[in-house]
């Protein structure tokens, strides 16, 4: 460690309450004479949020048009459409936050809103497969600026008394755009799948509008350094081989030199961020925390969320792809198909919440991704290619809905109950891009697994994707299950630069 920086250390929080109420960054600038009110702030941060939500569950339920559409296409190709979106959005959303920290956090959000809007726009008119999965990177990187500032303008604008309840509301967006993907993306296809994107612009343009006018700018000055460009880039490499490499696998062979030295490039290109991590030294951020991964209950939160992120993800496109394929559905029909269980998490959020306050969030979580396990493994058990909707499908989408509602709640729970108040902010965006990172691996494990099944194979391709989420889910499950019970044994570790930037410097 360079001389002349002397930081505490980084303990966990330390409170009376298993789910202390967030405490955000120290406060910047006080508001200036005229600014709008608070509320207004927030309409602007949500309807932001809510977009680039709902590009996670929209995207799914266009699979099939997008395919007729464009002659030649596979799932295996396409799937780049939902990752190329993940990956790009998981490996920016630590340094983005760390970049409008410096640049200034109102610019960084207004940029990023505008360019996802434009990108919304190029998507829509995209005119090949590759196109479209081009126009989805750079609408995944307007995403990322404007997530990785959008709790900070939030907080910046509200009292401390009333950030509680505004935290709150930020995050019950993420539920409710997933309540609203599916139908709505059934809704929007059965005009066209460039709906899907399109339908960003007019609510995108009004909160870029009201933005301009409302929100204020802040900055955290007392941390001159930037991000580690490098260590971002073999981020994104190391994710996008290993996607790929799964993805490509059943064409190419798994034994196939191709698709072996991929996944070997991938592995390394990942083994050199946590290298560089390490020893990043100067102005430079690393793109891992190394540091805040060693607080055993928060790396849990993170592992549980990326297991069953990465089931959750599989589930979606599974189900899709099951009604509209075997099953011969409608979009539409699919798409208020899969809406049960979305709206079973929006309902079962709110008291997971207060059972993870009064039980802890591991217990809860716990739960959460077992009940998730059960709600595949009844499609394990009871779907096949006779088409049985109520009986069939309805009772594990519920089933998988309360598991969802559990479980994402309790994870972030225990960041706010792990961490001291000023590292929420880079806690939560790890949590974020462990999830994005398990919808990545999901989606393209899925896709291996279903391969190009001839007729007489079709249903065992989709059970063999039931029983992946739930190994997945289960595993998820084992890593809740430690958080409860590292959360009171926690020790003392690593470095608090001021304001939530930790590194390990050599």
């Amino acid at each position: 460690m360079p001389a002349g920086r002397d930081r505490p250390p980084l303990e966990p929080a330390v409170t009376d309450s298993p789910m202390p109420s967030p405490t955000p960054p120290p406060a910047t600038a006080p508001p200036p004479a005229g600014v709008a009110r608070p509320g207004v702030v927030l309409l602007v941060v949500a309807a932001a949020v809510f977009l680039a939500s709902l590009d996670l569950f929209i995207v799914n339920i266009a699979f099939p048009d997008i395919e007729a559409s464009f002659d030649g296409s596979s799932v295996g190709t396409l799937s780049w459409v939902l990752n190329g979106y993940a990956i790009v959005f998981a490996a920016l959303l630590v340094p983005t936050g760390r970049i409008a920290d410096r640049v200034g956090r109102r610019a960084v959000f207004l940029a990023g809103l505008l360019v996802f809007v434009l990108a919304s726009a190029a998507c829509g008119a995209a005119w090949s497969v590759g196109a479209l999965v081009a126009f989805r990177v750079v609408q995944a990187v307007g995403a990322a600026l404007l997530m990785a500032t959008s709790l900070a303008l939030l907080l910046d604008a509200f009292p401390p008394a009333k950030r509680p309840a505004a935290i709150g509301a930020w995050a019950a967006v993420g539920g409710v755009a997933a309540a609203l993907g599916p139908p709505l993306g059934g809704l929007l296809v059965e005009a066209s799948w460039r709906w899907v994107f399109l339908v960003n612009l007019p609510v995108g343009i009004a909160a870029l509008v009201v933005g301009l006018r409302v929100l204020r700018e802040s900055r955290d000055e007392s941390d001159r350094r930037w991000p580690d460009g490098v260590g971002t880039l073999l981020l994104l490499a190391g994710v996008a081989a290993i996607s790929w490499a799964l993805v490509e696998a059943p064409d190419h062979g798994w034994g196939s030199a191709r698709t072996l030295g991929v996944l070997a490039a991938g592995i390394v290109a990942l083994a050199l961020v946590v290298w560089r991590s390490a020893r990043v030294e100067g102005r430079r951020v690393p793109v891992i925390d190394l540091e805040m991964l060693r607080v055993r209950p928060f790396a849990l939160a993170s592992l549980a969320a990326l297991l069953f992120t990465a089931a959750f993800a599989a589930m979606l496109l599974g189900l899709v792809l099951f009604l509209t394929g075997p099953w011969h559905e409608s979009v539409l029909t699919a798409g208020l198909s899969v809406a049960p269980g979305p709206l079973m998490a929006a309902t079962f959020a709110v008291p997971a919440g207060k059972l993870a306050q009064r039980h802890g969030a591991g217990p809860i979580a716990t739960a959460g991704s077992a009940i998730f396990a059960l709600g595949c493994a009844w499609w394990l058990w009871r779907a096949d290619l006779e088409p049985n909707y109520a009986g069939a499908i309805l009772p594990g989408m519920m089933i998988t809905g309360v598991g969802v509602g559990l479980l994402l709640p309790s994870v972030s729970a225990a960041v706010a109950t792990t961490l001291p108040p000023q590292r929420l902010a880079t806690g939560s965006a790890i949590l974020g891009a462990a999830r994005q990172l398990g919808s990545v691996l999901g989606i393209a494990i899925l896709v291996a697994l279903y391969g190009h099944p001839a007729p007489d194979e079709l249903l065992d391709a989709f059970r063999a994707g039931w029983t992946f989420m739930i190994v997945a889910a289960g595993l998820g499950a084992v890593a809740a299950a430690g958080i409860g019970r590292a959360r009171h044994d926690v020790e003392p570790v690593g470095d608090t630069l001021p304001d939530g930037v930790a590194t390990a410097e050599s």
